[in-house]
């Protein structure tokens, strides 16, 4: 759906006193019905949701006072290194902070886009990974460790550069779009991508929503195995999966032997697809962690099997209490796009040009991305530094790791991992169902505050002889 720009109407009529307008049929809504009518077809746009959800800014640590005592911030260590992939592999990834980059096609971004995020995590000890598309020289040469992913399209895949990787990450779904594939418009279809993926220039390109080789748990454990033949053992096998039914696919791939699990909430960005899948698909990061934590506890295997976090995560309070819900790392990637400049309102004037505007993100299906992040127009890529957005994305991820820091510190806590559900509370009575932490003012999680304060006076009224009700 088109931004509607700061001071402009998408209705074309200006408000005027006594005029009131609906809140179902808004001027976003009434536009979209308009486009749909005029083009006959559905709108397809990058990013994610933009709807309100409930989110980690739902949720509020407690901080130490006189029942616990918190960390001097200049004097007491507070570590932040993570091990993923201790299950199986014999080289597990060993990450100096908590947060790794997620998977991000060369295809959807330049190649200079993706060669800056392999020199970020390299710079400041984590991960990234690769995405839809395949494996670039410039991304290997400048990550020390690179996650390739295994998607259903298999555009890209090369087993050469599947044993080139530190580890894989088998995609079932993505937050943005579970149950669904992807796309990319074939302005974005340059004669590098295409030789990549082995398609033809300029044509767009769905890619499948479920793997050609199987299409169920048992087989997702034959494929594992298969990964880890060629493989060695060595490389740690990550499973992706869009949040939906989150308990449950945790668990079957948990069964199926992953080393480490990736649950995406509706939050996380994509390159392009429908609108009405990114706005109506998927369940927020806030409820699929509990969930997925949930099933890792039940089958004895939380912290042996590591979970990773992604959908929607912008600074250290997101981090701090994805890992006090019981997340072993998060990932981020719209975030570290905006780091290295995309979207910059040094663009404003060209954002214009092609119907947008600056921190809108209505650009990234388009491929005319002025700032040289979301293209494959050369001379547009051209304008990107590698080595400057490199830069600034570390400084982001190492704010990121201090702001984490610091409120772990300011809970008492000497590691970010010792964070716990018991440090948080709820602002609203959704968060604190979805998040099972007590409503700010209670000592239990709702649920459990209900059960205790309501159960008892229910069984007591069931009690009572029939004449006296």
């Amino acid at each position: 759906m088109a931004a509607t720009l700061p001071g402009e109407s998408s209705r074309g009529g200006e408000w005027q006193p006594g005029l009131r307008e609906s809140a179902l049929f808004d001027r976003n809504v009434i536009a979209e019905i308009q486009r749909a009518a005029r083009e006959g077809i559905y709108d397809i746009r990058g990013f994610g949701a933009k709807r309100r959800l409930p989110h980690f800014d739902d949720l509020l640590f407690l901080g130490a006072s006189v029942s616990r005592y918190p960390l001097e911030g200049y004097r007491e260590r507070c570590d932040t290194n993570v091990t993923l992939g201790t299950r199986f592999a014999s080289k597990p990834l060993e990450l100096k902070i908590p947060i790794t980059i997620a998977g991000m096609s060369f295809g959807a971004l330049s190649a200079p886009a993706k060669e800056a995020l392999g020199r970020a995590a390299t710079e400041v000890g984590t991960s990234t990974t690769t995405g839809d598309g395949g494996m670039t020289p410039e991304e290997r040469g400048h990550s020390k460790l690179l996650v390739y992913q295994l998607l259903p399209s298999r555009y890209g895949m090369n087993p050469d550069d599947l044993r080139k990787a530190d580890a894989i990450e088998v995609v079932v779904g993505q937050g943005a779009k579970p149950g669904g594939g992807g796309m990319l418009l074939g302005h974005k279809i340059s004669d590098r991508v295409a030789a990549m993926r082995d398609l033809p220039k300029g044509i767009d390109q769905r890619s499948a929503c479920r793997h050609p080789d199987w299409t169920g748990p048992d087989d997702l454990e034959i494929k594992i195995g298969e990964l880890r033949e060629i493989t060695d053992w060595e490389k740690p096998i990550f499973v992706k999966v869009g949040a939906t039914r989150t308990y449950y696919d945790v668990q079957l791939a948990v069964k199926a032997g992953a080393d480490v699990i990736v649950v995406d909430g509706m939050q996380g960005g994509t390159a392009a697809t429908q609108d009405v899948f990114i706005e109506h698909v998927g369940i927020p990061t806030l409820c699929a962690l509990p969930l997925a934590v949930q099933a890792l506890q039940e089958l004895g295997l939380h912290r042996e099997v590591q979970l990773v976090v992604s959908g929607g995560i912008r600074s250290g309070a997101d981090v701090a209490k994805a890992l006090a819900l019981g997340a072993d790392a998060v990932s981020i990637g719209t975030a570290a796009l905006i780091a290295m400049g995309d979207n910059s309102p040094d663009y404003e004037t060209e954002y214009r040009k092609i119907g947008t505007s600056a921190g809108f993100y209505d650009d990234w299906q388009a491929g005319r991305d002025p700032a040289g992040i979301s293209t494959q127009d050369d001379e547009l890529a051209s304008r990107f530094d590698p080595v400057l957005g490199g830069r600034k994305v570390a400084n982001y991820l190492r704010v990121l790791t201090l702001e984490t820091q610091t409120l772990a510190r300011a809970c008492g806590k000497s590691h970010v991992h010792n964070l716990e559900p018991e440090d948080l509370v709820a602002l609203t009575i959704e968060a604190s169902l979805m998040a099972r932490v007590p409503l700010a003012g209670m000592q239990l999680p709702l649920i459990d505050e209900l059960a205790v304060r309501v159960a008892p006076r229910v069984a007591g009224e069931r009690d009572r002889p029939a004449a006296r009700r």
